[in-house]
């Protein structure tokens, strides 16, 4: 299960019964989302279409990288920016640890681990959250 917002939720709620005034199979086990003739869609359609949008949005990386941006990218800019705001709003960040790998649907820490890469941002708020912890006699504006 993945917590989602209203809007998305109103737009999944419409497909679902459009998909379903198509007579598409309502069984638990048919895939919910569908081409045309009820065929699940596939992850190469969902890539292929993520490509073409990000070529659409101009979004493209030209430091000779090995890859352009992907789908699955989101998820560690979702999983680095959580982090980092939780060290920005003071927030106990490895009791939460377990909260954001739930949230990915990883069964432990460790595979959360992989998307935890650093970053500028992340660097600095952890940073910021050493130095209060070894120099509490320091008072920062």
């Amino acid at each position: 299960m993945t917590p989602i917002g209203p809007q998305l939720n109103q737009v999944i709620a419409e497909y679902a019964t459009r998909r379903e005034q198509a007579g598409h199979s309502k069984d638990g086990s048919a895939p919910f989302f569908v081409l045309r003739r009820g065929a699940g869609v596939s992850v190469a359609i969902i890539e292929y279409a993520f490509r073409r949008l990000r070529r659409y949005a101009g979004i493209h990386r030209d430091d000779g990288a090995r890859y352009q941006p992907r789908l699955h990218d989101m998820r560690h800019c979702f999983a680095i920016n959580r982090l980092t705001a939780w060290y920005q709003q003071g927030a106990d960040v490895q009791k939460l640890l377990p909260q954001l790998a739930t949230y990915l649907g990883h069964v432990s820490i460790a595979a959360t681990q992989v998307y935890l890469t650093m970053t500028p941002e992340l660097l600095q708020e952890a940073s910021v959250r050493f130095e209060q912890y070894a120099f509490p006699e320091v008072h920062r504006d």
